[in-house]
């Protein structure tokens, strides 16, 4: 039930982002299921391969894809316990996220191509710089819970104090900001340019077409599905099977909506000045460390 869930609003809340915008541009816009339409107009079309690229650029979207998928499988949604649950299960979650990461790098770097070369280290340098915000938080709610395992932090943190809830909401603001940066968005990356000397993602998939470009544009949607899940996890109180997931599917809502605004009405930070504002999600994470630290008289 969780991997369909996640699934779903992939497939659904891309057009809503897309939808918030234009509105918000004065525009009609696309539908809510172009994203879904571009996706399956790509993967009924074959793939076309550069002589210069090798077997890495062609399982490099599958690995991509089955790596996102396999960090969905560690996440409980509401009632629905996770699929995968084990102490540390956050830990594997982010290394399946950087095996993501890895495999889309060396694929742009697999076509030989210096604009995709040149995308290929920013996407390094800025995976280095954001990481270790996400492991900060979670060894900070590992030592705050006495928890190792996504649901039960979670459920710790659900059923806290009024210091829990604090946290909770911080939580959730950074990981929104980790969002936009894995997901190669506004202020990070304007994923609606391409002008190569400002892309990011964009330049690195600009070799693959057909199947392998859709189920890249897939793997990046259910990228963002999965953190809006964490965000929502936050939330998640208990309750009935049909509440949670109307709760569920209202935060991941909200989320998009967020992220359209961010995209509307925030400009594009300059290259040189990317680099700190993702150290800023470091620094905020250590907040939450020494908050919880003088929390807990240690």
């Amino acid at each position: 039930m969780n991997v369909l869930l996640i699934i779903i609003i992939a497939l659904l809340f891309p057009g809503l982002i897309n939808i918030t915008r234009s509105l918000l541009s004065g525009r009609k816009g696309p539908g809510l299921l172009q994203p879904l339409k571009d996706m399956i107009r790509l993967f009924r079309k074959g793939s076309v391969y550069s002589n210069t690229t090798g077997f890495i650029f062609r399982i490099a979207p599958t690995i991509s894809f089955a790596a996102i998928i396999s960090a969905s499988l560690v996440l409980p949604i509401g009632p629905w316990k996770a699929l995968i649950s084990f102490d540390g299960d956050f830990v594997f979650f982010i290394y399946m996220l950087g095996l993501g990461r890895f495999m889309s790098i060396v694929a742009a770097m697999d076509t030989g191509s210096s604009f995709e070369g040149m995308g290929a280290s920013r996407e390094a340098h800025y995976g280095m710089l954001a990481e270790p915000a996400f492991l900060i938080l979670f060894g900070s709610l590992v030592l705050f819970t006495g928890h190792y395992s996504f649901a039960d932090i979670f459920t710790t943190m659900r059923n806290g104090t009024g210091f829990a809830y604090g946290i909770g909401f911080m939580a959730a603001f950074l990981i929104f900001l980790f969002t936009l940066v894995e997901t190669s968005r506004l202020p990070v990356d304007d994923p609606r340019t391409h002008l190569e000397l400002t892309m990011v993602h964009e330049v690195m998939i600009l070799d693959n077409s057909g199947f392998d470009l859709g189920l890249i544009l897939l793997s990046n949607a259910l990228k963002f599905a999965v953190f809006g899940t964490v965000i929502a996890d936050f939330f998640l109180f208990e309750a009935s099977a049909w509440v949670a997931i109307a709760i569920f599917v209202g935060i991941q809502a909200v989320i998009a909506v967020l992220v359209a605004f961010v995209e509307s009405f925030m400009a594009r930070f300059r290259m040189t000045h990317n680099p700190q504002f993702i150290l800023s999600l470091t620094s905020l994470a250590f907040l939450i460390f020494v908050g919880i630290l003088l929390f807990l008289e240690k």
